[in-house]
C-alpha cells in the first residue's frame, strides 16, 4: 500500500466546510484510493491549534477529527521523540532562507526516513524540499 503524508491544511480542509482546499482534498483523496496516510502529532497539534479560539463547537469537530485520525486502520501518526524535534529545530535553524516551520522540518524529516515522496498539501514548503504537494494549484 502507497504511503501519503498529510499535513495541516489538508486536514483543516476536511474540517472546515468553508475552506478554499476542501473539495480539491476530497478530489485528490477520492482518486488516491486505497493509501496509507502518515502524519504526526506536531500536525495534529497544529489542528487542533488552529480551531482553538473558533468556539465550542469547532473545537469539538477539531478533536473528534483528530480522534477519528488516531483510530483510523490506515493512518499512522508519528510520535516525534525530543531527538526528532532537534533534529528538526536544527534544520529549521539552518535553514533560514526557506519559511519552513519546525513542524514542516519534522514532517520533511519523516516523510524521507520513510521513503514518502507524495504529501497532502498545497504547501508549496513541501516542494522546495523536493517533495510533491498534491493540493498544489498546478498539481
Amino acid at each position: 500500500m502507497k504511503n501519503v503524508f498529510a499535513d495541516t491544511g489538508y486536514w483543516i480542509a476536511l474540517v472546515n466546510p468553508r475552506d478554499n482546499l476542501r473539495q480539491k482534498a476530497m478530489a485528490v483523496s477520492k482518486a488516491l484510493g486505497s493509501v496509507r496516510v502518515v502524519t504526526s502529532e506536531l500536525v495534529l497539534a497544529e489542528l487542533l491549534n488552529t480551531f482553538a479560539g473558533r468556539g465550542e463547537q469547532s473545537r469539538r469537530v477539531a478533536c473528534q477529527v483528530v480522534d477519528e485520525i488516531l483510530s483510523n486502520a490506515n493512518a499512522e501518526v508519528i510520535s516525534v521523540s525530543s531527538v526528532d524535534f532537534e533534529n528538526a529545530r536544527s534544520m529549521y535553524c539552518s535553514r533560514s532562507d526557506k519559511e519552513w516551520s519546525v513542524t514542516d522540518c519534522a514532517s520533511f524529516q519523516i516523510m524521507a526516513a520513510r521513503g514518502i515522496t507524495d504529501a497532502l498539501a498545497a504547501d508549496h514548503h513541501f516542494e522546495q524540499a523536493g517533495f510533491r504537494a498534491l493540493l498544489a494549484d498546478h498539481a
